[in-house]
C-alpha cells in the first residue's frame, strides 16, 4: 500500500531533512496542514475557487485521431484547460488559503516552466499578498512570456544566477529566503519535492485530477479505472495528481516519463530514475543525480519544467517498488509529439505534456486498452522554444 508515514517518508524516500532555522517554519506547517485542509470552512473555499475561478472539473477528452494512430483507446485529461494553463493552479489555490489561515502576508515560491510561478502570482494577487517568485537566469530566458505574466500580475521575480541557474538554483534561493523571514512568509513549493509535509500536502491538492478521472470515465465508459495513466515527471506534482487514487489499484498501470534531454546517457539528462542515486535534496531523502561524492549533476531538457536533476520521494517509492513504470524521452521525440498532437488534434501542448505523448511510442499495450494520458499543461508558453526547434 502506498501511504505517506507520520515522518513523511514514502518507504524508503522523503521525510524532512533540513537546516535548523527552517525547523520551525517546517514544524508548523506540519502541525497544522492536515487540521487546516480537513475542515470545513477550508473544504468549501477551496473547492468553490477550484469550481468558478479554476474552471473545473477540466475535460476527459478523447482523442480520436490520436487514438487511430497509436491503436488504443486514448483520453486527454485537459490540466492545459485550467486557469493559467497547467495543472500548477490546483496546489497554489489551496495552499495559498492554508497560508491565509497560518495568518501569512507575504508568499514566496520558485518556479522552472514559469507556470508555478503564474499561478503562485495569481492566487497572491486574487488574496492581495506579496509575492516573490525565484527563477533560473536561464529559465527565465527561454520562458519570456510567463515572466512578464507574472510581474503584470504583481510578482517581484527574482534571477537565480548560480549553478545550472534552472530550477534546483531557483528552489535553492527560495529556501534561502524562507529561512531569513520565518514568521511572516509561506514558500509555496510548486511540485511533490522539498520535506515533510510538502510531498504529500501538494499531492493531496493536485489528486483533484484522478478523482475526477475516475468519474468521468465512469461516465464515458461505465468503469472507473483506466488500464493505463500516462504523466510527465520532473519533480511530479501532475504525475502525482494523475496517479494518486490509482496507487492501491494495481490493475491500473502508471507510466511517468521524464526527460532524456539529449539522451539518457550523454551528460545532458534529466532521467532521474535511470541515473539517480538515493540522497537528499531540497529537504527530503529521494533519488538524484549526483557524483560519487554527493555533488549534484547538472540536469538538461528542452522543457524548463523537467529540467530537475531529481524527482519527488513518492515517485521515488513508485519506482523502487516496482509499482510505477518509467521512461525516458528526449528532447527531439518529445518536440515531433508535441507537433504530432497539434496537427492530429488541435491542441498544442507544454513540451512537458510532449514528453508523456511521446512515450507512447515505448510503451506497450493493447488494442482494447484504456490510456489516459495527463496534458498538464499548454504550448503558449513554449513557442519560442517550438519555434527555434523548427521541426515543423
Amino acid at each position: 500500500m502506498i501511504k505517506v508515514d507520520e515522518k513523511g517518508f514514502y518507504g524508503k524516500f522523503g521525510g524532512a531533512y533540513i537546516p535548523e532555522m527552517l525547523y520551525p517554519n517546517v514544524e508548523e506547517l506540519k502541525n497544522n496542514y492536515e487540521r487546516i485542509m480537513e475542515s470545513e470552512d477550508f473544504k468549501k473555499e477551496f473547492h468553490s475557487l477550484l469550481k468558478d475561478y479554476v474552471g473545473r472539473p477540466t475535460p476527459l477528452y478523447f482523442a480520436e485521431r490520436l487514438s487511430n494512430k497509436y491503436g488504443a483507446k486514448i483520453y486527454l485529461k485537459r490540466e492545459d484547460l485550467c486557469h493559467t494553463g497547467a495543472h500548477k493552479v490546483n496546489n497554489t489555490i489551496g495552499q495559498i488559503i492554508l497560508a491565509k489561515k497560518l495568518g501569512k502576508k507575504r508568499i514566496i515560491a520558485e518556479t522552472g516552466a514559469g507556470q508555478h510561478g503564474v499561478a503562485t502570482a495569481t492566487v497572491c494577487a486574487l488574496m492581495g499578498m506579496d509575492c516573490t517568485v525565484y527563477m533560473g537566469e536561464i529559465d527565465m530566458e527561454r520562458q519570456k512570456p510567463n515572466v512578464e505574466r507574472m510581474r503584470i500580475l504583481g510578482a517581484k521575480v527574482v534571477p537565480a544566477t548560480s549553478g545550472s541557474k534552472t530550477l534546483k538554483d531557483a528552489t535553492n534561493e527560495a529556501l534561502r529566503q524562507w529561512i531569513s523571514n520565518p514568521v511572516d512568509t509561506h514558500y509555496i513549493i510548486g511540485s511533490v519535492v522539498g520535506p515533510h509535509p510538502y510531498p504529500e500536502m501538494v499531492a493531496r491538492f493536485q489528486s483533484v485530477i484522478s478523482e475526477e478521472i475516475k468519474y468521468q470515465l465512469k461516465e464515458k465508459e461505465g468503469r472507473e479505472n483506466p488500464d493505463l495513466v500516462i504523466a510527465c515527471v520532473g519533480g511530479g506534482s501532475n504525475a502525482a495528481g494523475a496517479f494518486y487514487h490509482y496507487y492501491n489499484t494495481p490493475e491500473v498501470r502508471l507510466a511517468a516519463v521524464e526527460a532524456g534531454g539529449l539522451g539518457v546517457n550523454s551528460g545532458k539528462s534529466a532521467a532521474t530514475t535511470a541515473l539517480g542515486t538515493p540522497g537528499v535534496l531540497h529537504g527530503s531523502k529521494t533519488l538524484l543525480m549526483q557524483t560519487e561524492d554527493g555533488q549534484v549533476i547538472e540536469p538538461h531538457s528542452i522543457s524548463a519544467g523537467l529540467d530537475y536533476p531529481g524527482i519527488g520521494p513518492v515517485h521515488a517509492h513508485l519506482f523502487d517498488s516496482g509499482r510505477g513504470e518509467f521512461y525516458a524521452v528526449d528532447d527531439e521525440d518529445a518536440m515531433k509529439a508535441g507537433i504530432e498532437l497539434s496537427r492530429l488534434e488541435g491542441i498544442i501542448p507544454a513540451i512537458e505534456s510532449a514528453h508523456a505523448l511521446s512515450a507512447l511510442k515505448q510503451i506497450k499495450f493493447d488494442a482494447s486498452d484504456i490510456i489516459v494520458i495527463n496534458l498538464s499543461g499548454r504550448g503558449d508558453k513554449d513557442l519560442d522554444t517550438y519555434i527555434k526547434w523548427g521541426g515543423y
